[in-house]
Formats: C-alpha cells, sequence, structure tokens
C-alpha cells in the first residue's frame, strides 16, 4: 500500500473532497446556476465581445433557460428566498432576452423555462 506521500494523486483527491466538503450546498447550487445562466446569456447574443452575434445559438439558449428554469425552481425552497429572489431575477432578465432574440415569438406559456416559471412578460 503507498502512503500519500508516495501517491500524490490520492492525497490530491483527498484534499479535493475535503474541500469540497466545506462548501455549503447553497453555494453549490448557486455557482451552477450563475454557470447556466451565464452560458444562456451568451447563447441569447449576451457576451460582452465584438463577436457576440456570431455566438448566438437560440436553440442552444433555449435548453440552457429551460435547465435554468428547472433548477432554480427546484432549488427554491432549500435556498431561500435571499438567494433564489436574485437567480429568479436573472433567469426572467434570460427570458427577456431570448423572446428579443428571437425572430419567431413563441406563444405566452411556451417560451424557454416558462414550463416552470409560468409565462414571463
Amino acid at each position: 500500500m503507498s502512503t500519500p506521500a508516495e501517491n500524490p494523486v490520492s492525497n490530491d483527491s483527498t484534499s479535493q473532497l475535503r474541500d469540497i466538503a466545506e462548501v455549503p450546498a447553497v453555494e453549490v447550487i448557486t455557482t451552477a446556476a450563475v454557470h447556466l445562466m451565464s452560458a444562456a446569456a451568451v447563447k441569447c447574443g449576451l457576451a460582452d465581445d465584438a463577436n457576440a452575434e456570431e455566438l448566438k445559438d437560440l436553440d442552444e439558449a433555449r435548453k440552457l433557460i429551460t435547465a435554468l428554469a428547472g433548477f432554480v425552481t427546484a432549488a427554491a425552497p432549500e435556498i431561500g428566498s435571499q438567494h433564489a429572489g436574485p437567480l429568479r431575477d436573472g433567469l426572467r432578465s434570460l427570458q427577456l432576452a431570448f423572446r428579443e432574440a428571437s425572430t419567431i415569438q413563441d406563444a405566452p406559456g411556451k417560451g424557454p423555462g416558462e414550463k416552470f416559471t409560468g409565462p414571463v412578460n
């Protein structure tokens, strides 16, 4: 059997496990939501870059926004309104940005994530 000094990969894994064990669930949840929001924003063409329009992909944005809506809806009771409120606001902003970027409008309640959030105006 090797010791941690002989097997640095094992030691690094143990350290990473200890590190993640110390992170509160609310932080993991909000971080995941922010990653989904960031990716959706880029796919909606909202990147702060000269080639933002080239990065736009509304099919991908729809998937990300719907996943975010389900995630935020499911997580809200667990993380409380203090954390869920800003996530809901960001989600709503993305849903509106998606609507503005779309040439073909979805029916009310049929836009990305609206099956979880209800119609967004």
